[in-house]
């Protein structure tokens, strides 16, 4: 009995640091994302998203977000990334510096995606909805556009058509 105690004993000084390697070595699942500040019927559009948004995306279980948002969510790691209720893209916008009326998009599923090639992977941003979602998917998930396949459900139910 006493060799059991001894032992035990040993451990005690080594339970403190490991807990402290754990939070120090990001032990953490939220993902920073920015959320947008959606008002009105946009900020009603998003909050119903959120609740309808899957589990998994393209394979990837679902996230926590830092700050905690109805208007983010993320999958993975890296994460695919939501956020829903942000501003029209500058390529979209008729008349803006970035104007692109040649713009990339392509339908999935019965929702639009207006598509933007990034550093490492691709934003898509839907268009001919009420409120735009955005959707950002990294490199190594490619083909990127499979992830808005499993989105697209959600965003039909929740996020009116419309301009």
């Amino acid at each position: 009995m006493l060799g059991r105690v001894i032992s035990s004993r040993r451990w005690l000084p080594v339970l403190p640091s490991l807990a402290v390697l754990c939070c120090t070595a990001g032990c953490s699942s939220a993902d920073e994302v920015t959320p947008p500040a959606p008002e009105g019927a946009s900020a009603q559009h998003c909050r119903a998203l959120h609740k309808e948004l899957p589990d998994t995306v393209d394979g990837l279980a679902r996230r926590s977000t830092e700050p905690a948002s109805d208007f983010t969510a993320a999958w993975g790691d890296p994460a695919v990334q939501v956020r829903c209720g942000v501003p029209k893209p500058g390529a979209l916008t008729s008349g803006g510096e970035h104007y692109n009326p040649g713009a990339d998009a392509a339908d999935v599923n019965g929702v639009s995606w207006f598509l933007e090639k990034r550093d490492d992977g691709y934003r898509f941003t839907t268009v001919l909805r009420r409120t735009y979602v955005e959707v950002t998917v990294p490199g190594k998930y490619a083909p990127e556009v499979n992830a808005l396949t499993d989105l697209a459900t959600a965003v039909k139910k929740t996020v009116p058509e419309g301009v």
